[in-house]
């Protein structure tokens, strides 16, 4: 009997997954090889995924056809992509993964990578494959996503030799195109700022300026606790809120520290405080009350905040841009000429310099102009002299012209 390597499919008849496959075998009465389609009866819709389904045929096949020996998956053709990824990367990987980063990362291979090459069989994907599928992501999505794509392939066939299923690696030249889509690095003026604190409400005036001035991520922003403020100089970010969960860590090791807040920022908050507290039905605001809280006096929700506050806002006053990582761009660059790149750092809370120095930090203008008057004004002062009069004279550019000057 022959033996199947390939991956059948699955249809939806009702309520319940179907899974097929196609079988030689061997005709006892003509004696001659002849292929037979398979069916077998998978679970409820209610119960599996379509991806699961296939999973669940699959093991079926493998069973079936004799790819399956005491356990050990042979390393054959057999193995697709989608089975590799879900069954012997996914597994190693998730414990080095927070839930939500989990998800995402899940995610994004399931939607950019498996969409295109799950069934294929791991030996039968190149390179020329893998470059002309990302050099087709680089015309659709941002150079992060095709970025990551790229880094997620050469991770998952890293893994495939490392575990024997592969002895060449087809991601070895994979190279990121260089017509990769722009990021966008938008930043905001003074004049912005100014004009969006202007027009905000109370509350949201003083959300944005603690935000802007404290370069606060949103989920440690909708995060502060009364109990966060020492109603002196300080907030303490001891925690964070991300798709509807309170998170006792941070995005990086440093996202959980204390902050200063300006003596005039402080009062603000002291006045925010009491009028909490007169807000309130008992007079008085709890130490584990949000600072701005929804609502239903939960933590505020960082896409609702945006459509509703921050979006708006933007198109009312013509702005390109307000959300939060503008908003954070935008102190990077702007506080250039205030402190240095290592202070910038430490006041957005970067692991890396690199991260703020390139990522965040932005060309100003008018801050280039300065410094190319600068660097004119160093040059000019050096590569000139002056005679008794004090009159500006060129400097000499050989020797016969310095005799010439001299004379």
């Amino acid at each position: 009997m022959g033996k199947s390597h390939q991956a059948g499919w699955v249809v939806l008849r009702g309520k319940r997954w179907y899974g097929y496959y196609r079988k030689r075998v061997l005709n006892p009465i003509t004696n001659d090889e002849q292929e037979n389609t398979v069916c077998v009866l998978l679970k409820l819709k209610s119960e599996m995924t379509k991806s699961e389904a296939r999973e669940a045929l699959r093991a079926e096949v493998i069973k079936e056809t004799g790819q399956n020996l005491g356990g050990r998956v042979l390393k054959d053709s057999s193995v697709t992509l989608g089975w590799f990824v879900r069954n012997r990367y996914y597994p190693l990987r998730e414990g080095d993964w927070r839930s939500e980063t989990a998800k995402v990362k899940k995610i994004q291979i399931e939607r950019d990578l498996l969409s295109k090459f799950e069934d294929y069989p791991l030996e039968s994907i190149d390179r020329f494959m893998l470059q002309t599928h990302l050099n087709a992501l680089a015309k659709r999505m941002s150079q992060d996503r095709v970025k990551q794509a790229r880094s997620y392939l050469k991770s998952i066939f890293d893994e495939s030799i490392e575990q024997e299923f592969l002895t060449k690696d087809p991601t070895r030249k994979l190279r990121i195109p260089k017509n990769l889509r722009p990021k966008d690095k938008q930043v905001l003026t003074w004049e912005q700022l100014w004009l969006a604190l202007e027009k905000s409400s109370r509350r949201d005036r003083l959300l944005l300026m603690m935000d802007m001035t404290e370069a606060l991520r949103p989920s440690e922003l909708f995060a502060l606790r009364w109990r966060s403020f020492d109603d002196v100089d300080t907030l303490s970010i001891t925690e964070t809120v991300y798709k509807g969960k309170i998170r006792p860590y941070g995005k990086t090791e440093g996202s959980l520290t204390d902050v200063h807040l300006p003596a005039g920022l402080a009062d603000e908050l002291k006045s925010w405080k009491e009028e909490s507290a007169k807000a309130s039905k008992k007079g008085s605001v709890s130490p584990e009350s949000f600072i701005f809280p929804n609502s239903q006096g939960g933590f505020m929700d960082t896409g609702n905040y945006r459509n509703r506050v921050l979006n708006p806002l933007a198109e009312k006053l013509r702005l390109p841009k307000l959300n939060f990582q503008v908003m954070r761009r935008t102190m990077a660059t702007q506080a250039q000429s205030m402190g240095s790149v290592k202070d910038i750092q430490a006041h957005l809370r970067h692991a890396k310099a690199d991260t703020t120095a390139n990522e965040y930090m932005q060309e100003l203008p008018e801050s280039v102009k300065k410094m190319v008057g600068s660097v004119y004004e160093m040059l000019r002062k050096g590569g000139e002299s002056r005679d008794g009069s004090g009159d500006l004279l060129p400097i000499a550019t050989n020797a016969s012209d310095s005799k010439s000057l001299s004379c």
